[in-house]
């Protein structure tokens, strides 16, 4: 659930940065740049875990 969660922050910050030019992620964390680096981090985590994980949670794959 968390990494489904941290996949819509990123997917979101990502819209926003394409549209908008404007990076929430950063704006909400920015004063903490490390605090920024680990959420992108735990993005980029997340989506690898749902990637691999996606066969067996998906019903329409399997």
């Amino acid at each position: 659930m968390v990494a489904y969660l941290l996949l819509w922050v990123g997917g979101l910050n990502w819209g926003l940065i394409g549209l908008l030019n404007f990076d929430l992620v950063n704006t909400v964390l920015g004063t903490w740049p490390t605090a920024v680096k680990v959420v992108y981090i735990l993005v980029g985590l997340s989506a690898v875990y749902v990637f691999a994980m996606h066969k067996g949670d998906c019903k329409v794959c399997k």
